[in-house]
């Protein structure tokens, strides 16, 4: 028998994100998984806005800069000819654009960051089964020289589409599987595009797509993942049974080079040769959500939880916000200082991001990425993960839909110009979040008085008591505040960037969450006030 708060099955990027922002919090855990060695194949090449920020937090994002490769749009043609093109430029309030880089290579970066903090995969090893009891859970860990029994605090299913842990859960899977195969390849392709745009290319017949060719920018020197429909040699028969969960790679024969050769052939919008391929596959997709992301001490994330078409490059980078939600909230449950619904608000704001998400990617892979808006900054806002908002989970306190945004549940915005004393140089909002507690930002404008200034100080101290000092608090205040001789610590809202985001003005109060999103937002707001949100989150 061993011991551990928490286990994670599955050492994928979701398993190694749980794992990580465990770690950064001291909790103990266990991350194990069947694969004796990590994939080298680029399941997943897109990389969010939204989940650089996350990467900006786990301090990794300067390695995920240096590997990765901007994504600056993709040109779209039909039957040959050019029917548009658009730009994955995002507005100047949004801190990073879309890079691309291969799973793989995120995988190495992340496992490498969590050895860093002392812990590492235990491979070649599989939870075959689970029991819950009020103490936790028991799980047995199968490996090729026998069984282990681990005792731990919580388990968290990050074992991809055919999870043992959702299924030992008893959770339902529903959805179905597309008709369509597809095969992917990792390829260089000679030809004149220009550098960091996709290739998305059909052929249509009577307006129904009946061919089609997708090129996404890897790093390197004209290196795309392009994927296309399978060609009938290589083709599978579809599962005999509709519960089958017909998803991700098969095991079948590989396809060639020029078997990709010959879609690039047909579809290319110019002459192109593929050469250098790295690897290929053929691959089915399915749409499937799960009716709960948790059951008492035992969690499913990513793929467990939810499938759906590669789409907007929605999938990997959904299941990464799973972790980053549910580690957060897991850490402090460990520490004993949770309030009692903390964990199962896990499944209140995530399970509805998850059915959104597939929703919208089996429409895109339809209709095409948009088609649903005409307004271009509300989609790539979207797509960038940008717009989650969490206004009616229980731990977001007020979140009315009449309020000036951002308001709370919704991501919190950046903001640029900061200054500090003893800092030669501007701050951004981003980088004074510690990342791991939350932290609760009070505003102060030029018409700030000394007592109202001790009347902040006393609610700041008063929060951070309450969550049981897992709080950061500062005063972000107006250039012309007179507030020098405050005892919290002083930001200046210099460039007046900060008033501008948040809508901020005298006695502005706002908690920031360790996952980014504000649990709590309100322009006039009064001790008791924080103090009852905070006790959503902290017993």
């Amino acid at each position: 028998m061993t011991d551990t708060e928490v286990l994670i099955a599955g050492a994928g990027p979701i398993g190694l994100t749980t794992a990580i922002e465990l770690r950064r919090r001291g909790v103990a855990c266990r991350i194990v998984d069947p694969l004796l060695q990590s994939p080298q194949y680029a399941k997943a090449v897109g990389i969010q806005p939204r989940t650089l920020e996350i990467f900006e937090g786990m301090g990794v994002l300067r390695q995920v800069l240096d590997a990765a490769i901007q994504l600056r749009g993709q040109i779209l043609y039909v039957n040959g000819a050019e029917t548009g093109r658009f730009d994955l430029a995002l507005p100047p309030d949004v801190p990073f654009e879309f890079v691309g880089l291969p799973q793989y290579a995120t995988e190495r970066i992340l496992r490498e960051r969590l050895t860093a903090l002392g812990t590492t995969i235990e491979r070649g090893a599989r939870v075959t089964g689970f029991e819950q009891d009020e103490d936790g859970v028991r799980a047995v860990l199968s490996r090729a020289d026998g069984e282990e029994t681990v005792r731990a605090r919580y388990l968290v299913g990050c074992d991809g589409a055919h999870s043992t842990v959702r299924k030992g859960l008893g959770l339902t899977f529903e959805g179905a599987a597309f008709a369509e195969q597809y095969m992917l390849g990792d390829v260089e392709l000679d030809w004149s595009l220009p550098h960091g745009y996709g290739v998305r290319s059909t052929h249509q017949t009577d307006g129904v797509t009946d061919d089609l060719l997708v090129c996404i920018p890897l790093p390197g020197r004209r290196r795309y993942r392009v994927s296309m429909l399978v060609p009938p040699e290589l083709a599978s028969a579809p599962a005999a049974s509709s519960d089958a969960i017909e998803h991700g790679f098969e095991s079948g024969p590989q396809p060639k080079l020029a078997h990709l050769q010959a879609v690039l052939d047909r579809l290319a919008p110019e002459p192109a040769r593929a050469s250098q391929l790295r690897w290929s596959s053929v691959f089915r997709v399915s749409h499937r959500i799960v009716d709960s992301y948790s059951r008492g001490a035992v969690f499913v994330a990513g793929d467990a939880a939810h499938i759906h078409p590669p789409t907007g490059a929605q999938g990997m980078n959904t299941g990464i916000q799973d972790a980053h939600n549910l580690a957060w909230k897991l850490a402090l449950a460990v520490a004993g200082v949770a309030a009692p619904g903390l964990t199962a608000s896990y499944d209140a704001e995530r399970r509805p991001v998850g059915e959104e998400v597939v929703g919208r990617t089996v429409r895109s892979a339809r209709e095409g990425i948009g088609a649903d808006s005409a307004d271009p900054d509300y989609v790539i806002r979207r797509e960038a993960q940008l717009l989650i908002d969490y206004g009616d989970s229980p731990i977001v306190a007020g979140a009315d839909a009449g309020q000036l945004r951002p308001r709370a549940g919704t991501r919190a915005p950046d903001a640029r110009g900061l200054t500090r004393d003893a800092v030669t140089f501007d701050l951004r909002l981003f980088s004074l979040l510690g990342r791991i507690d939350h932290t609760i930002l009070l505003y102060a404008d030029d018409t700030t008085t000394g007592p109202v200034l001790r009347e902040v100080e006393r609610l700041a101290e008063v929060a951070v008591a309450a969550a049981h000092g897992h709080l950061d608090a500062y005063l972000l205040a107006d250039p012309k505040a007179d507030v020098a001789e405050t005892i919290l610590p002083l930001i200046r809202d210099s460039a007046g960037d900060f008033a501008r985001a948040y809508r901020a003005r005298d006695r502005s109060v706002f908690v920031i969450r360790p996952d980014g999103y504000l649990g709590f937002a309100q322009r006039a707001a009064h001790e008791s006030e924080v103090v009852e949100y905070l006790k959503s989150t902290f017993r």
